[in-house]
């Protein structure tokens, strides 16, 4: 079983990667932190603990930095709606995120822990960088990453640029930089691995209350990618990531140099690959180029059977 911690930005498909996390006997999540990012910081971290306690999952949830660490914050309720969750009608939580910043407990947790632990970062890269920045020596006590974000080519929020990345590149730069092994799982594969229509119709059929509630996020974010982006279904960016964790076969990678541009007039936020392997140094983060679809769909679909 391999230990991870999550931090995350609720957001429909975060959500869904929170259920994927929990749900599996492959991992023990042993905690959530929360980022700014699809929503303010405020939202984000209420969406985790609603999606967590209707699911039942008991687990600590800690709020951490509001904004990245030198921008100003950008959001998407075009496409997560107001409240970051749109869809689903969930019970306001009970519960509230612990009172230790998340940075800090990441920190704490880590250096807890016996064995070095796996990050999922699923947001903006604040947090991870703050804590890396911030706490000298620490990647020792880091067994991977593996984050969504970034793209081989492209993005999703400017021509260049995906959300995760652009919101904060500086704070995604610190830890592409650092000397943890790590793994982009980027819109090249997402994209890959869309839920479609009769994906959804399958979900519904599972006979329990989180699968309920994965088809409304899901029926909702099919709904925005039909109508903005004329897509047939939804990629599920964030679960993959998870998923990459549970089974590593059901992503295919490749070792490269990848930078982060940070003072790009068109192309800030852009994650640039060397696949040349001449210009941007020795590869520092494995790249995933490829996806098995149907394993992935098949993982996130046997988990919201599981509750």
């Amino acid at each position: 079983m391999k230990e991870m911690l999550m931090d995350c930005d609720p957001g429909h498909d975060d959500a869904i990667a929170l259920l994927l996390a929990a749900a599996s006997p492959e991992l023990q999540l042993r905690g959530v932190t929360t980022v700014a990012g699809n929503q303010i910081l405020e939202l984000t971290t209420k969406n985790a603990l609603k999606v967590l306690e209707f699911a039942g999952v008991e687990v600590e949830v800690y709020a951490g930095c509001e904004k990245p660490l030198i921008r100003e914050l950008k959001t998407a309720p075009d496409v997560h709606g107001e409240t970051g969750l749109e869809g689903p009608e969930l019970p306001e939580p009970r519960g509230e995120a612990g009172e230790k910043h998340a940075v800090n407990y990441l920190r704490e947790e880590l250096k807890r822990a016996d064995e070095p632990l796996a990050l999922v970062p699923t947001g903006p890269l604040t947090n991870i960088g703050s804590l890396l920045a911030g706490t000298p020596g620490i990647e020792e006590n880091i067994e991977e990453i593996i984050f969504m974000g970034g793209a081989i080519q492209g993005g999703n929020r400017t021509a260049a640029a995906e959300f995760n990345i652009l919101v904060d590149p500086e704070a995604a730069d610190l830890v592409l930089n650092s000397g943890v092994d790590k793994t982009m799982v980027g819109l090249d594969v997402t994209r890959r691995a869309r839920f479609l229509p009769e994906d959804i119709e399958e979900i519904k059929e599972i006979d329990n209350p989180v699968a309920e509630m994965a088809a409304e996020l899901l029926d909702y974010f099919v709904k925005y990618h039909r109508r903005e982006l004329d897509m047939n279904g939804c990629p599920l960016h964030d679960p993959l990531a998870v998923a990459a964790l549970i089974d590593d076969t059901v992503i295919e990678t490749e070792t490269r140099p990848v930078r982060v541009e940070t003072a790009g007039r068109f192309t800030t936020g852009s994650t640039v690959v060397d696949f040349d392997g001449k210009t941007l140094g020795e590869p520092n983060l494995e790249v995933a180029v490829d996806v098995d679809g149907e394993k992935f769909k098949h993982m996130v679909k046997k988990a919201l059977s599981g509750f």
